[in-house]
């Protein structure tokens, strides 16, 4: 599966929605292709869900911070009847029971030392999430590239992103994408 193209749409940002309130914004954003949504509870998912899907946009859920779906391949089974394509979640079990139903799942990982780096390798190695999200995407290069050497999938970036060039920066060390939630880095034109 080509994972820019599919999931992030061949975009560089996704929009990051912590409350359901904002998920319009994202909708109508031109420059918008994924929404990752850290928050919500179980009750409102089949409306947003349906609503991403009618604007043809990816919806990816931050399945650790949903209220009310068990963390387990029985709630992951619900959500995947509910409609639900795409997970994010830290917990490689999770990882595991979502490729079973066929979702696209990001594996994220906190990327704090030299051990948390050859840690969050190797679970992912042993799950093979369809990409790694690392936290935060102000990282060094190196780090992005052993990422990426030792595992093949796409390494997008999340966390500590204030401006333009924080962005243009995350990029330029490798990072595919990043998702974010402050909106005025949804605007960043990358056709210059």
């Amino acid at each position: 599966m080509d994972f820019l193209n599919v999931v992030m749409q061949g975009k560089k940002v996704g929009a990051t929605i912590r409350r359901v309130e904002d998920l319009s914004e994202a909708l109508l954003h031109p420059n918008i292709g994924a929404i990752f949504l850290l928050g919500g509870n179980i009750n409102i998912l089949p409306s947003v869900v349906k609503k991403v899907h009618a604007d043809n946009k990816v919806l990816m859920v931050h399945l650790d911070m949903l209220e009310g779906a068990g963390k387990d391949k029985a709630g992951i089974h619900l959500l995947a009847r509910m409609g639900l394509r795409g997970l994010v979640t830290t917990k490689p079990n999770l990882v595991k029971f979502a490729k079973e139903e066929g979702m696209v799942v990001i594996q994220r990982l906190f990327v704090l030392d030299s051990e948390s780096v050859k840690t969050g390798i190797k679970m992912a190695a042993a799950v093979k999430p369809n990409a790694v999200e690392i936290l935060p995407a102000t990282i060094p290069h190196y780090v992005i590239q052993e990422m990426k050497d030792a595992l093949g999938i796409p390494v997008l970036g999340g966390g500590l992103l204030r401006t333009e060039e924080d962005v243009r920066t995350a990029l330029a060390k490798g990072i595919d994408a990043v998702s974010t939630s402050l909106q005025h880095l949804w605007d960043i034109n990358f056709d210059e």
